[in-house]
């Protein structure tokens, strides 16, 4: 490979380095979704780190007592731009992924038909007559003082509707009033029901910063453009992990007739729901080889774990692992005794729990069988993720209630999904989950139709009485039921042990919690489950798993302290017979709740009949915040526009994603014309261990990508300091060639006052590119004219200073690939 630097006969002490950039003919274009990998040849030995902190003098000068240069993070180009290269790159796991470009077209049609699936779920209510998908709100529905969003304006207050009589016409016609900071705006009802949505904040707050004015839009066309950035790069993010799954490959599972035996043993007729999820789920097995990744959205009780034993059966009848992750050891133990039942027929599939109930010595042998195949089915709690328990050969993984694992083991279950099979079942989805059902990035089955045998929970919100207490549960203990009563914290469980025991000396009643001795918990779980405990007095640890056909009157207090889905979840305890059963929710005085905890128990009394959990859980993501959904920053673009616009402009986004994509040119395809050629002093030659070998490095990492250069760079800067200036020149030269390359820009060179970039991106590149740049110099100096972008500057500047110049401007250019698709 052609180098920069001259051959190792030209190096001495006193010939210094004269590099030069020179073109190369242009090669093949490849689809590259970006992702940091490592080389197993380093450049320096492994304990280098790409994060060190730089304190050692670059070389030892001619004068011992001459101070060398150090590294200033805050005003060194190269560290700040290493930064952001770090920051967006490192936290990426995948691998990078290569396609060419009649592939990439492939793959993305497949995303745009996957996204339709997704928008279909969505639209109900919301389809326009046009049959197309629309956020926007009818003005009959606003109240007086609710904010909203025209798309043109801003943030205005809705003040209301009503006749008046315009200069055009005598009849009197329809208008839309709207407070707006520097005035009242009328508008026609027609056409306000064109450019208007609700304003909501992804918290607690509902009140905007500050309302925009008529007069003056530009600070209003800031925050829009501000949110498009921030929904492109969510897109391309979404785009890169479904593309980097849909490039995996496993052989489809067989169609065999084991399979068609294990579901002829269920008992119940199929609801149509259940019929389809069950199809499904056994398409993604058989007919795709790409690893499944669905969501299975159904109420408690409406068959959401036999489409899971299906989808085990599939897998364990091909010789592979099973794992059935939950997030409560109650709702382990109860998935193990289902799936333990289920299987008792085939002796040669053997099913396990890992629990903190087991003994050491028990764990050890259970982690053992593993590791050697010798258990198919493995059931457990958040430790199955950890380190200690290796698969002999995982095929399958499913998540119950994912909304109940914290963040690692959120992100431990995602990072499976690239190779095996993943099955999510819930009720109430997390928003984040329920967000990428809904754009199509993810397959998901809702199962919305109640057994025929399931009546609606009868649901009663009122603020707390012990009368109203003792009431229900006497009214459920006349006819021979149990009870569960769920308070949001362990501090107030003894009291309310106090005041039943008061109230019924006669009835048997406990109390359950996590903090209690496994064996002490998981017998007052097993008599309650025989029916010998007739109150059960608990945390939300019985919010999943625990299926009591005789508990048919659930009292939650202090229901403020509840999220919406663990309502929900908890009110789906009951009523798993024929028997009506009834959910009482009490709150200590309405005054005290917050606007959010309101809206929270309006939603749940809305969603009274069966069914209505994934709608239920869509009304949570304009509820509890989208910080759980997009991460802080992002949350912050969302409360620019509010949500039903942000969520209008993704849509948007998603069907032009193909818009969107930057040619990258090959790395020696890119000719810098700049006419400055660096002498490396001899000095710095000589301290360097082999300073040929470091200077082909540097070229061929940078042929490889951005990430590879900035850890080349970290790693020198870390083994011999801050370099000299001519050194520095070299490595702007190198990253400006790799960014160039990046983004399909060809040569770059200067004539008198302008800078000119020989480039193949399309004007909507462009325009998106800079709509990204944070830095109003470099923007506006800009301009995209045919197959150049130019760059008029002030004055004439000196070849180094121009060096600079183009070199900050390429690195803002480059930052807004994130916001890009490439290829």
């Amino acid at each position: 490979m052609a180098s920069l630097f001259p051959s190792p006969r030209h190096i001495s002490s006193t010939t210094p380095f004269i590099p030069k950039l020179t073109s190369f003919p242009k090669s093949n274009n490849l689809f590259i979704l970006n992702y940091p990998f490592h080389h197993k040849k380093l450049l320096f030995p492994p304990l280098f780190s790409p994060i060190a902190v730089y304190t050692q003098g670059l070389y030892t000068p001619s004068s011992p007592s001459k101070k060398t240069d150090k590294i200033d993070p805050e005003n060194d180009p190269i560290s700040i731009l290493n930064e952001r290269i770090r920051r967006e790159y490192g936290k990426r796991e995948v691998s990078r992924t290569v396609m060419d470009t009649e592939e990439a077209d492939k793959y993305i049609q497949m995303v745009k038909e996957q996204q339709q699936r997704g928008l279909q779920k969505l639209k109900g209510d919301r389809e326009g007559k046009d049959g197309s998908f629309s956020y926007k709100v009818d003005p009959y529905t606003l109240r007086s003082g609710d904010y909203v969003v025209h798309k043109k304006v801003g943030i205005g207050r809705f003040v209301g509707i009503k006749f008046d009589v315009s200069m055009k016409s005598v009849e009197p016609t329809e208008y839309v009033f709207i407070e707006y900071a520097d005035g009242m705006a009328k508008l026609p009802v027609k056409q306000a029901s064109k450019m208007l949505y609700r304003y909501s904040l992804p918290n607690e707050n509902k009140k905007p910063r500050t309302l925009s004015k008529l007069n003056d839009t530009s600070a209003w066309e800031k925050r829009k453009t501000k949110g498009k950035v921030a929904i492109q790069k969510m897109v391309v993010d979404l785009m890169e992990l479904y593309l980097h799954r849909l490039k995996q490959r496993r052989p489809p599972y067989p169609k065999s007739h084991a399979v068609a035996e294990f579901a002829a043993q269920f008992l119940y007729q199929p609801t149509p729901d259940q019929k389809q999820a069950f199809v499904d789920v056994e398409k993604d097995l058989t007919e795709r080889e790409t690893p499944m990744d669905r969501l299975i959205c159904g109420d408690v009780g409406f068959g959401k774990t036999e489409v899971a034993l299906r989808a085990i059966q599939c897998v364990v009848s091909a010789k592979k692992q099973a794992m059935v992750l939950a997030p409560t050891i109650v709702l382990a133990k109860q998935h193990f005794d289902v799936i333990s039942e289920r299987f008792s027929v085939y002796p040669d599939i053997k099913v396990g729990l890992l629990s903190r109930f087991q003994t050491r010595s028990e764990k050890e042998g259970y982690l053992e069988m593993i590791k050697s195949g010798d258990l198919d089915i493995i059931v457990g709690t958040h430790s199955l993720l950890g380190n200690r328990v290796v698969y002999n050969n995982l095929g399958l993984l499913v998540v119950d209630e994912e909304q109940r694992f914290g963040v690692k083991q959120k992100e431990r279950i995602a990072s499976f999904k690239t190779s095996v099979d993943v099955l999510t079942l819930s009720a109430t989805p997390i928003p984040r989950t329920l967000y990428l059902a809904l754009t199509g990035f993810r397959d998901a089955s809702l199962i919305s139709t109640p057994p025929p045998e399931r009546v609606p929970i009868k649901t009663q919100l009122s603020s707390f009485s012990k009368d109203r207490v003792v009431s229900a549960i006497k009214y459920e203990l006349d006819r021979c039921g149990q009870v569960f009563y769920v308070l949001p914290r362990i501090k107030g469980l003894d009291e309310a042990m106090e005041f039943l025991q008061e109230s019924f000396p006669d009835v048997e009643i406990a109390v359950a919690h996590g903090k209690q001795y496994s064996k002490q918990l998981e017998d007052t779980m097993e008599k309650f489950a025989l029916g010998e405990i007739k109150i059960l007095i608990s945390t939300n640890i019985v919010e999943s798993g625990l299926d009591i056909q005789n508990a048919n009157t659930i009292i939650i207090q202090d229901v403020q302290q509840f999220g919406l889905a663990q309502l929900y979840q908890l009110r789906g305890r009951v009523g798993r017979a024929d028997k009506e059963a009834y959910a009482y929710l009490f709150y200590p005085d309405k005054n005290l709740l917050s606007d959010q905890a309101l809206e929270r128990l309006a939603a749940l009394e809305e969603c009274r009949e069966l069914g209505q959990g994934f709608q239920l859980a869509e009304r949570d993501m304009g509820i509890r915040g989208f910080g759980t959904i997009f991460g802080e920053q992002q949350t912050g673009d969302v409360g620019n526009v509010g949500i039903d616009l942000f969520f209008e402009m993704l849509f948007e986004s998603l069907s032009k994603v193909e818009d969107h994509r930057v040619v990258s040119v090959p790395y020696h395809s890119v000719q810098v014309d700049l006419n400055i050629n660096p002498h490396l002093p001899s000095e710095y030659i000589n301290h360097l261990d082999n300073p040929m070998e470091i200077i082909n490095e540097a070229e061929r990492v940078a042929d490889k990508d951005i990430w590879s250069l900035m850890q080349f760079t970290e790693n020198l800067r870390r083994q011999y300091g801050k370099e000299p200036r001519p050194m520095e020149i070299i490595l702007k030269k190198l990253y400006l060639r790799r960014m160039a390359a990046d983004i399909g820009v060809t040569r770059i060179y200067s004539s008198g006052k302008t800078v000119f970039m020989k480039t193949n991106m399309s004007k909507k590149v462009f325009k998106m590119m800079t709509e990204s740049m944070t830095s109003d110099i470099y923007k506006n100096s800009l301009l995209l004219e045919g197959d150049q972008i130019k760059a008029e500057l002030l004055l004439e500047l000196p070849k180094e200073q121009l060096l600079n110049w183009i070199f900050n401007c390429m690195a803002e250019l480059h930052a807004s690939l994130a916001a890009l698709i490439k290829y």
